[in-house]
Order: C-alpha cells, then structure tokens, then sequence
C-alpha cells in the first residue's frame, strides 16, 4: 500500500542494527512506512533505509536520543509530517552491560537506567499521546528475567521495569483499541548479545533451549511482525521469543 491514509506507519527505536534494524526491514515488507530511530550510528542507519527503499518500502532515518523527551516528540512529529501519523511503535533500543551485583559500577548502571528505563518510558508516553486507533506498542524485554543469571541482574532489573511499564500501559489505554506488548528474546545472534563472549559461552547458551540454537533476529522480528498486525487479541501480555529456554 502506498495511499498515506491507508498504510500503517511504524516508528523502530534502535532500527539500524540487530533485532531492531530487522523489524523494520519486516514491517517494511509487510507493506509498513517505516521511521528508524538510531542513537549514533548514521551509516548504519542510512544503510537500512537504503535497503528498505531499494526492496519497495518507504523509510527515513532520524536520529534520537530515547530519554530526551524533546528528541522523542520530535521523532513522532517528523513521522507524522512525513507520512500522516503514527500506527505502530517498536522500541528496540536499549544497553546491556554485565557484571556482578557486589562489583558493580553504578555510573554504568546510572546509564542504563537513563536508556532502558527513562528511554522505555519516555518513548511509551509519546506512544500513548499520538499512535492512533488500531495500534500497536511494542517493548522488548528479556528472557534474563526468567533465568536469573549471574552478573544479569543490572541489565534484568531495567528489563522488568520495561515489563512493569507495558503490561500496566495496556490497561491505562482502555478503550482506544490500542495494544501493549512486550517482547522478551532469549540469547539471540546480534552484537548486544555476542559482543564479549568467547565461543564456549556463546554455544553454552545456544545450548540450554531444546532446540539448540541461538535465536536469530528474524525469530523475533516475526513476533514483532505479529503483534504490529494481525494479533489484535494479544494485549497487555510479556511474549517470551527464546526457543523453550524457560
């Protein structure tokens, strides 16, 4: 569809690399105008707007800092001027760093509160002011809350709160047929999730689910995809995409 009043129109954070970078690249090819939110990286981010324009979809790139609320309303303005309004809006960015509770460096942790906590909730009132009716907010969490994994839980606390915000989010819009969801991954073949790891972990933990695999990020986007469309009866839910890990 390329009728700006019919076409759904989707805003990704953290869409120039990994999970997000291919959920915009599916919403696109599911027939979604796409707006790619990316924190620094302007190379990466033109580059997944020139693949998306160069398979047929409309997309543009803008860069936002997902705690500055002044940065995150501009983001859904340019959306709107650019193509009519706001449908869907998948919140992918986010930091990971591990270490120990006991050791742990809470100027590091300060920073990951900021991007995945404030960013999370700042993107989401945004979200709750301006997608229209018929739309999906979609969040991503993490398996980790589940597994409880040493040096995890500064990274698992930030995602539970991205948990708390969503499920608590869908019952604040009753009535304006907009649904709230959250994306939990398991150990997924991105950088978030490589970066650091030697090859002894890496096929440790593609190990523990029983397919024993790692999770690609075209397994997640297909839930995105999902709940972005058709899966208008899921609400208010935490959707764990980790091949049966927990």
């Amino acid at each position: 569809m390329t009728d700006t009043q019919t076409r759904r129109v989707a805003i990704v954070t953290g869409g120039s690399r990994g999970i997000g970078k291919d959920a915009a690249q599916r919403l696109a090819a599911d027939g979604q105008a796409v707006v790619i939110a990316y924190a620094g990286n302007k190379t990466e981010a033109d580059n997944t707007v020139a693949e998306i324009t160069a398979a047929g979809g409309a997309a543009f790139a803008l860069q936002a800092d997902v705690a500055d609320e002044n940065a995150v309303a501009a983001l859904f303005e340019a959306a709107e001027r650019e193509f009519g309004g706001v449908d869907v809006v998948v919140h992918a960015a986010g930091v990971m760093v591990l270490g120990p509770v006991a050791t742990f460096d809470l100027d590091a942790l300060d920073r990951m509160h900021r991007t995945n906590i404030r960013g999370t909730f700042v993107v989401n009132q945004q979200a709750a002011r301006r997608v229209r009716t018929g739309g999906a907010i979609i969040n991503f969490s993490t398996t980790v809350t589940k597994l409880s994994l040493p040096t995890y839980a500064p990274y698992a606390a930030t995602k539970g709160a991205v948990d708390a915000i969503s499920l608590i989010l869908a019952k604040e819009l009753r009535g304006r047929d907009i649904t709230v969801n959250a994306v939990a991954p398991g150990p997924t073949a991105t950088a978030l999730f490589l970066d650091g790891k030697d090859e002894e972990t890496i096929d440790r933990m593609a190990k523990m689910n029983p397919l024993e695999r790692l999770g690609t990020p075209g397994d997640i986007s297909e839930v995105v995809s999902f709940l972005a469309g058709p899966a208008r009866w899921i609400n208010g839910q935490t959707i764990f995409a980790n091949g049966g890990i927990a």
